[in-house]
């Protein structure tokens, strides 16, 4: 699997209806987006304020540091956007972003977290270790992984009613085709391996 999605640069075409919304889609329920509410969901809804703070903190390090090294990134010219189009650099950003995950996770145990917050850091450590692994060759979606990724996590944690989320992940999935930032098959195979990461590790933790 060597084929790679070119990342269409900003302004190279004019914006269309069908682009619009796509870039509203990336660009809304972005990687970034989805960790910052699934954590505050879970933390939330399972185990109230509390559960809350929890989940604030867990999506400190699993989201607004790799954030802040990604727009660092950007500045000094090493990263091209926000949504790190460029299979190279995913290979520099994905091991900071797993180091961030690894230390949250690690403070978490060492301060006694709820249980099902830190089996939600570490299905996203574990989700990652396959997507690095890819990326080696391939530009799989990180897009689809963590969302597919967290609806299984919630449907575990909350109820099979969240499973309805599932098509959201195939208009992801969409939006990131149609931007040609990624294949269809980029896609499916995000969408394949982060649940399937994702999931079995949530489950086993909790």
């Amino acid at each position: 699997m060597t084929t790679e999605a070119t990342p269409a640069p900003a302004g190279r075409t004019t914006p269309t209806n069908r682009t619009t919304w796509a870039r509203r889609i990336t660009d809304g329920v972005e990687p970034k987006n989805v960790v910052i509410a699934v954590c505050l969901l879970m933390g939330g809804l399972r185990y109230g304020l509390a559960g809350l703070g929890w989940g604030a903190f867990a999506a400190l390090f699993a989201a607004v540091i790799p954030t802040l090294f990604i727009r660092r990134g950007i500045r000094k010219g090493t990263v091209e956007d926000r949504h790190v189009g460029r299979r190279q650099s995913r290979l520099t950003v994905l091991p900071f972003v797993m180091g961030s995950v690894l230390t949250g996770f690690a403070v978490m145990i060492g301060l006694g977290a709820p249980t099902d917050l830190t089996a939600m850091v570490a299905a996203m450590f574990a989700s990652l270790v396959p997507i690095l692994v890819i990326t080696v060759w391939w530009k799989v979606s990180v897009h689809t992984a963590v969302a597919g990724g967290a609806v299984v996590c919630l449907g575990i944690a909350l109820g099979p009613l969240w499973l309805l989320l599932c098509p959201a992940v195939a208009v992801i999935g969409r939006s990131r085709v149609v931007l040609r930032d990624h294949t269809t098959a980029q896609t499916v195979v995000g969408a394949v391996v982060g649940p399937v990461t994702a999931g079995l590790t949530f489950w086993l933790a909790r």
